[in-house]
């Protein structure tokens, strides 16, 4: 098993260690170099809007939105930014039905792909 060391070392945008193993965020092109194993290949959309970790109801906001768009998500939330990672096929359905969320109420967060 790789170690931490040898991951960060890949420059991935997200490294964690669990139990069962590493789980990288990384670029197509790295994973494809050292032959790794994935799953799908998706777009981050970065939530434009500082929030606190201790916030209630982003992550709900944009989940629910996506849910009913069809549109899988898993979201990682940094200290600046949340940072959504969907589909690669789903990219621009994604990122415009944030954007109606945004757009709906100004209270909402801003929308822009990364």
């Amino acid at each position: 098993m790789m170690s931490m060391r040898e991951a960060a070392a890949l420059d991935p945008w997200m490294l964690f260690r669990e139990d069962e193993g590493l789980t990288l965020i990384l670029a197509k092109a790295a994973a494809d170099k050292l032959d790794f194993k994935y799953d799908g290949i998706f777009r981050r959309i970065t939530l434009r809007v500082l929030s606190s970790l201790e916030a209630v109801g982003l992550t709900a906001a944009v989940a629910t939105t996506l849910s009913k768009a069809g549109i899988s998500a898993n979201v990682v939330a940094a200290y600046h930014h949340d940072h959504v990672y969907v589909p690669a096929k789903e990219a621009q359905r994604a990122l415009e039905a944030l954007q109606a969320l945004a757009d709906a109420g100004r209270r909402g967060p801003a929308v822009l792909s990364s």
